[in-house]
């Protein structure tokens, strides 16, 4: 999910309706009536970041009950804000670096733990699709900069601007003062993550954003880094991280909830424990007064949760039972 204010001051506006729910096809459920005397089930299930998952969502859903691949549902599914302006962190009229550059990363993940991962792309609205064809047609997981571009010209991708006039507008704001702090918040929180557990109890992922706001030019945070900002192993469950991407590299965060399910743990357990290790971490860090980062995970058996550092991270579930709705995540500091 435009300026840099304090996440805290923002958060609020992220869990207005969090109660309501939609079916994935579009139209309003009501949870009462399908839950009564229906054994739930727990695949096929999608878990997006931020309330542009829901539309993220609906989409990716589309495309699993046309039969199309978990890979293919989710490029659909986030390509949806990479290519709504309004969205402004991720694609395009993402906010961008303070040079002016719209800068993008991504990254996909499958269930054979086959992965593709583009960083620092410009001029390319879908980065996740780059992505997808990085796993697909190269014998790599990771092209960037002007690899990465000239791969997806030859791929059939085009060049377009992605510096739309109101972000351009809030460039130019920000280069009055040109001052950087890191803060998260419910208009700049970086990440669309993407999770999907298919019918089969297949596990796939996929990230794309256009990163921090006013960073410097060349910078990479964690969404497209396999481990970091995306991780998954088939027989045990997926992980996905929304937030300051330099405290989730650190920690290696994704594979970290990963590796605590396959221990045992369940995904509100792990994603809260790899919460609270980088928050000892990071106590006495200059990003401390303004961090923030949020993890969802699902484990095979369809449970999912999200947990984060500050109040106000939610997240988007779609299944047959509830259709598509937001939750929000439990945060370890309870104030706002």
């Amino acid at each position: 999910m435009s300026s840099r204010r304090r996440f805290i001051k923002k958060a609020a506006i992220g869990t207005v309706g969090i109660t309501t729910t939609f079916s994935c096809g579009g139209s309003a459920t009501n949870k009462d009536d399908v839950t009564k005397n229906t054994k739930p089930q727990k695949k096929p299930l999608i878990i997006s970041t931020w309330r542009h998952g829901l539309a993220a969502n609906d989409e990716a859903w589309k495309q699993l009950k046309n039969n199309k691949s978990a890979l293919d549902a989710i490029v659909a599914g986030v390509g949806i804000p990479e290519a709504d302006p309004e969205v402004r962190s991720v694609g395009y009229g993402g906010l961008p670096d303070r040079e002016g550059k719209v800068t993008l990363d991504a990254c996909i993940m499958d269930k054979n733990s086959d992965c593709g991962s583009v960083s620092f792309l410009q001029s390319i609205k879908h980065p996740i699709a780059v992505a997808k064809k990085v796993l697909t047609n190269t014998p790599h997981v990771m092209l960037s900069g002007k690899g990465a571009l000239q791969f997806a010209l030859s791929e059939g991708f085009e060049e377009e601007n992605l510096l739309t006039e109101k972000s351009k507008i809030a460039w130019k704001k920000w280069l009055e003062d040109s001052k950087y702090k890191p803060v998260i918040n419910i208009e700049n929180h970086d990440t669309i993550s993407m999770l999907v557990l298919d019918e089969e109890g297949h596990l796939s992922g996929g990230c794309t954003t256009s990163g921090a706001a006013w960073k410097m030019h060349g910078r990479v945070g964690d969404s497209p880094i396999i481990g970091a900002g995306l991780f998954l192993d088939n027989e045990v469950g997926a992980a996905a991280a929304t937030g300051l991407g330099e405290a989730v590299i650190r920690t290696a965060g994704s594979a970290m909830v990963v590796e605590l399910m396959r221990q045992g743990k369940s995904p509100l357990e792990a994603c809260k424990e790899i919460v609270e290790r980088i928050y000892n971490k990071h106590k006495n860090h200059k990003d401390m007064e303004y961090l923030q980062v949020g993890f969802i995970a699902v484990n095979k058996s369809g449970e999912h949760a999200g947990y984060s550092i500050r109040p106000g991270f939610n997240y988007a579930v779609c299944d047959d039972i509830d259709g598509n709705r937001m939750e929000s995540a439990t945060s370890k500091i309870t104030k706002k």
